[in-house]
């Protein structure tokens, strides 16, 4: 049977029993070329009152996110054109879209595919075939920790150390460090990724900026001088061999002793 394409946007459909489904406010875009995949998704995420868009590829994506940027991305991976991977490290690169939440699908079951949506900074990652319920529920998760993380004061967290944003300033146990522009902008930057491993490409463009071109070790390097500053507090930033770099609030004791190693491997 024909179907026609659906429009970019979709208004919120109805509930069940004809009542109006309560709006959110909140806006996904879908991210995929399976017709029928999508339409589920959308009729679900509709009557739980969500907006919803539609992109069909990977270009459409972030020319639609360019125009609205959503409250969130339900991204495919393996897409025409571009790659949900590529889409993700592109909006993961920009500022304007670094935090956006981004869940990822995919058809594939393997490790290293689990990785490569990891790599990219995805917030969740879901092997279809899925349930329904399953995706809307952890797609509400994902919502409710952004907003959390939106609400939250400019002061970043990360174990013993505080990053005031508006300062930039940083205190480890309380006490003033000394950081340059680049390694405040890189350990801030690990510390709102909340966990998730950031690739070298990334860090590079989040501390640096776009169009300015270095070699990857330059990011080694700077991760060894803040690891250095931190001191005995050196392992919360650690190594994710063959990807790049975390923070995370509990210090790994490997990475504190060995971080020039560790880095000189990663």
């Amino acid at each position: 049977m024909n179907r026609s394409p659906r429009p970019l946007l979709h208004p919120a459909s109805t509930a069940a029993g004809g009542r109006p489904a309560a709006p959110t406010g909140q806006h996904i875009l879908v991210v995929d070329d399976e017709q029928d995949l999508v339409e589920v998704l959308v009729i679900n995420l509709e009557r739980a009152g969500y907006r919803v868009s539609v992109a069909r590829d990977g270009r459409q994506a972030l020319a639609a996110i360019a125009k609205e940027p959503p409250d969130l991305v339900v991204l495919d991976v393996m897409m025409p054109e571009l790659s949900g991977a590529e889409v993700a490290s592109r909006l993961r690169s920009d500022t304007s879209t670094a935090s956006l939440p981004i869940v990822m699908l995919t058809a594939k079951s393997e490790e290293v595919d689990e990785l490569v949506g990891l790599t990219v900074g995805a917030d969740d990652y879901i092997t279809k075939p899925f349930s329904v319920k399953v995706v809307l529920a952890r797609i509400a998760a994902v919502l409710r920790r952004s907003e959390e993380s939106t609400a939250s004061t400019p002061t970043l967290r990360l174990g013993p150390v505080r990053i005031n944003t508006e300062t930039h300033e940083c205190h480890l146990n309380g006490e003033p460090i000394k950081l340059t522009l680049t390694e405040f902008r890189l350990l801030s930057a690990m510390a709102q990724a909340s966990g998730k491993v950031l690739s070298r490409a990334t860090l590079m463009n989040r501390a640096m900026g776009p169009g300015v071109t270095v070699t990857e070790r330059t990011i080694d390097v700077h991760i060894t001088s803040i690891r250095r500053k931190l001191g005995d507090s050196g392992g919360i930033v650690q190594t994710v061999r063959g990807v790049g770099y975390r923070a995370t609030p509990e210090p790994s004791a490997d990475e504190a002793v060995g971080a020039d190693s560790n880095t000189a491997s990663a």
